[in-house]
């Protein structure tokens, strides 16, 4: 029977880590939450990213919702985003009681349009930017910084997919007001469970995450913010992530290279490829478009080979928060969400692995030729 090529394996991505000893150590120090480990991580990655600042949180969902409110995001505030990368920021909004503006994204990154951003900003007041890193792509981060410098409204880097994404030598975190991270296994720095972090220059800033962090305490039992929760990132998932960071950029470009593989095989197939680039994009998904998508999707399926969507449906299209106003006209986003499919890509993939896939896609374009 021929092995079946999985969309990602945890076993490859950790593959030279020594995940026994990362947990050994936190046992061994009987110190489970806001400790040695999380300082570590905390100072490792800030330094990695290029900030004088990181706060560890449980997840990245909160880290979207606490980076929100410390730039003082509110209840009917207005939030500025793009509709094609899962509804994880438009969750944040909505948490906070805001009130999500969805801006149409470029036909070649799928990220934010600036030119979109621009219109968006001339009919709006927004309390704030959330600009997508979408499938490991950085987003046309300087023009949007820009923008949001201009109209002076604070930008928020959703960061989840881009881990060590980087243009001119600044990384991904590190171009706007605040940066959020997940740690989630699949992640290109993945923990062993949820995790997740904000990033950024300004020490009141961070403060603020680091107290609407542990219930909005000013010091102990000292609430001194409003809405505050408990998210705290673990000692485990700490000491893996720590164990993990000195490798994030070999393994980034170890999915560069399988993204390489993709490039040059699929090349001339009436398929849309990413813009795989210099630094710019560490391919967290290798993702294609076709009109043809979900009869690839099932070709691919019969020979055993794992691919899925990111994402079939854009947010404003959700039925979990229906308006009464018509949805925005946003063509770029929903024809994305019509035909994007994401191939096997990550860290410690087989060549082999890869070849079948691209042999398996040439041989459908032949067959429906």
């Amino acid at each position: 029977m021929t092995e079946r090529v999985a969309f990602f394996s945890a076993q490859a991505v950790n593959q030279g880590v020594d995940l026994q000893a990362s947990l050994t150590r936190v046992l061994a120090r009987h110190w489970y939450v806001l400790g040695d480990e999380v300082k570590a991580f905390e100072r490792d990655f800030a330094a990695y990213c290029g900030v004088d600042h990181c706060v560890s949180l449980a997840n990245g969902t909160d880290a979207l919702e606490l980076a929100l409110r410390a730039v003082g995001v509110g209840p009917g505030d207005e939030v500025l985003l793009v509709a094609n990368a899962a509804f994880y920021g438009s969750t944040g909004v909505h948490l906070v009681g805001a009130r999500p503006v969805y801006v149409d994204v470029d036909s070649r990154s799928l990220t934010m349009d600036p030119q979109a951003l621009a219109s968006a900003l001339a009919t709006h007041r927004p309390k704030a930017i959330i600009a997508t890193h979408l499938y490991g792509q950085l987003a046309a981060i300087e023009q949007i910084a820009a923008l949001a410098r201009d109209h002076a409204v604070p930008l928020i880097e959703d960061c989840a997919q881009a881990h060590g994404a980087q243009r001119g030598g600044q990384r991904s975190g590190s171009f706007g007001d605040i940066g959020c991270f997940s740690f989630y296994p699949t992640k290109n720095l993945g923990a062993l469970g949820d995790g997740g972090a904000v990033v950024c220059h300004d020490a009141a800033l961070a403060d603020r995450v680091r107290s609407l962090r542990q219930y909005g305490w000013g010091h102990k039992y000292h609430n001194d913010l409003p809405l505050g929760r408990n998210s705290r990132l673990d000692e485990l998932q700490a000491a893996v992530l720590n164990d993990k960071l000195p490798g994030l950029d070999a393994a980034n470009a170890s999915r560069v290279q399988i993204a390489g593989h993709y490039q040059a095989a699929l090349a001339g197939l009436p398929l849309v490829l990413p813009a795989v680039g210099d630094g710019d994009h560490v391919v967290h998904l290798y993702v294609v478009r076709t009109p043809q998508r979900d009869a690839l999707r099932d070709f691919l399926g019969a020979r055993g080979i794992g691919c899925d969507i990111h994402y079939p449906v854009p947010d404003h299209l959700q039925r979990a928060y229906a308006h009464s106003e018509p949805p925005p006209h946003l063509p770029e986003t929903e024809q994305a969400c019509a035909q994007v499919l994401s191939l096997p890509c990550y860290a410690g993939m087989p060549l082999a692995h890869a070849q079948r896939v691209t042999d398996a896609v040439q041989a459908f374009f032949g067959s429906t030729a």
